[in-house]
């Protein structure tokens, strides 16, 4: 019974916009299994996308009421499920693995489970590629958009940080996974910012982080900079969080840049361009350049298309100015929130 209940919460999850693909290890299996009680399991198959009431969870699970909201209660305060409302407005729901779950249980990443996400994500990547539009996106850094009239408001996160009268940052989870793992970096580890309500969200459930102010936020964000970190973003006009990834820790960029395209992949609106008539050969951006888009020849630095992702890391070190973003010509708006990014990626999956 309780192999058919963890089959049932895969696919339930798996049903999810950031899809939980079965695999040949049952590393997926595992993964559940440490994170989900039987009990949390049996719980978790009875709710669905849409926020449920303790009543109507009690009826499918055949309990009491009470008990039904305590259950619940206890899950959303672990990051298993997503609580919407409080007190007697609230309301439950399934919650997807990534962005999701994972980073929930962000304080209680072990050895164990860092090891069996290592073995997972590929698998996850594989089914994210099955929608066109992506959970996340990059966005460039502070310096690379400043006089830049041509980048959108909605990609501009200094301003979006100004903006917010919550904020809170928390630890980087790929480079606390990768640190567990023995690997990684010496990158800040908190460093992610979050924003509004999911900042509140996080925080109220005792989950690891802090509030932070406007400052201290744009402190962060100077910081990522400075360390040549790559913004990523929800793919939303109205963002929740903002990452500063490294493509040694970062599970996403680690694949991508294995890939001999990943400028045609990943979701930006930019791309970065060279004045060749002003490049000294200085090779500073050839070293911040995550994605390896950027060679040189004849002492002059080249940007490969294909591979620039615009993240805009090797603008603010030019000495030259040397470099410029400029926009692409299929850059599109993003959705409007997170709602409405969930809702095109479960349709272009086939799910909605």
């Amino acid at each position: 019974m309780s192999e058919e209940t963890y089959a049932r919460l895969r696919e339930l999850l798996h049903r999810m916009p950031g899809g939980f693909p079965a695999t040949e290890s049952g590393v997926e299996m595992r993964i559940l299994s440490k994170l989900f009680s039987l009990e949390d399991a049996e719980t978790a198959v009875c709710l669905s996308r849409d926020p449920l009431s303790p009543s109507e969870v009690a009826r499918r699970l055949g309990t009491d009421e009470q008990e039904a909201a305590e259950r619940l209660a206890s899950m959303a305060s672990r990051g298993l499920i997503y609580r919407d409302g409080e007190g007697d407005d609230a309301r439950y729901r399934l919650e997807q693995f990534i962005v999701g779950i994972y980073e929930y249980n962000l304080g209680s990443m072990d050895r164990e489970l860092a090891e069996m996400v290592e073995e997972y994500i590929p698998h996850i990547g594989l089914a994210m590629a099955g929608a066109k539009t992506l959970q996340t996106r990059f966005v460039p850094v502070g310096s690379a958009v400043e006089g830049n009239h041509a980048v959108a408001t909605h990609d501009r996160i200094r301003e979006l940080v100004r903006e917010h009268e919550f904020l809170g940052v928390k630890e980087c989870i790929c480079r606390k996974q990768q640190r567990l793992l023995g690997k990684g970096c010496e990158n800040p580890l908190e460093i992610c910012l979050m924003f509004g309500d999911f900042a509140r969200y996080h925080l109220e459930n005792g989950w690891p982080g802090r509030r932070i102010d406007v400052e201290e936020a744009l402190r962060l964000l100077d910081r990522s900079e400075e360390l040549g970190l790559v913004l990523l973003a929800e793919n939303a006009r109205q963002i929740r969080f903002v990452c500063s990834c490294c493509a040694c820790c970062c599970s996403g960029l680690r694949i991508m840049r294995a890939l001999p395209n990943p400028g045609e992949i990943l979701h930006s609106n930019y791309r970065s361009v060279l004045d060749a008539g002003r490049c000294d050969g200085c090779g500073i951006c050839l070293e911040r350049c995550p994605m390896y888009a950027i060679s040189q020849a004849n002492g002059v630095a080249a940007i490969d298309p294909r591979r620039c992702i615009g993240c805009g890391v090797c603008i603010p070190t030019c000495p030259q100015e040397a470099i410029s973003l400029e926009e692409r010509e299929d850059a599109v708006v993003p959705p409007r929130d997170k709602r409405e990014t969930m809702r095109r990626i479960l349709e272009e999956r086939g799910l909605e």
